[in-house]
């Protein structure tokens, strides 16, 4: 087998094992639910509790993979987009008509041998 096949099977393979383990991840609340509080501090960090079968109250790692919903709460925070750019202060003389008016305004005078006048 030459070596493009051989990264082509691992890479199917590795895809297979991915969608396999997000497949056990959504199935996991759905076979065996188990109540989750969600609880945060004061400096922002979270942490979530988990309730066994016996009653005990295990904290939760971040290898947890009970629901892959709760990975966004881990994730950074979305950048700020619709920011509003201010407009220039001389904006108006960008305008088309705005300046020609000011190029008229501050044109050369015209040269000294024009053209003969029509008389």
């Amino acid at each position: 087998m030459n070596m493009p096949r051989i990264f082509y099977v691992l890479r199917l393979w590795v895809l297979a094992w991915f969608l396999a383990s997000l497949g056990v991840a959504i199935a996991a609340p759905i076979v065996h639910p188990q109540p989750v509080q969600l609880i945060c501090s004061g400096t922002g960090a979270i942490m979530l509790l988990m309730q066994t079968d016996d009653g005990t109250v295990e904290k939760m790692g971040s290898s947890g993979m009970d629901c892959p919903l709760c990975t966004p709460v881990g994730a950074p925070p979305a950048p700020a987009i619709g920011t509003v750019i201010p407009p220039l202060p001389l904006a108006h003389a960008l305008q088309p008509i705005e300046a020609a008016r000011i190029a008229a305004a501050t044109a050369a005078p015209l040269p000294a041998r024009g053209p003969p006048p029509l008389s």
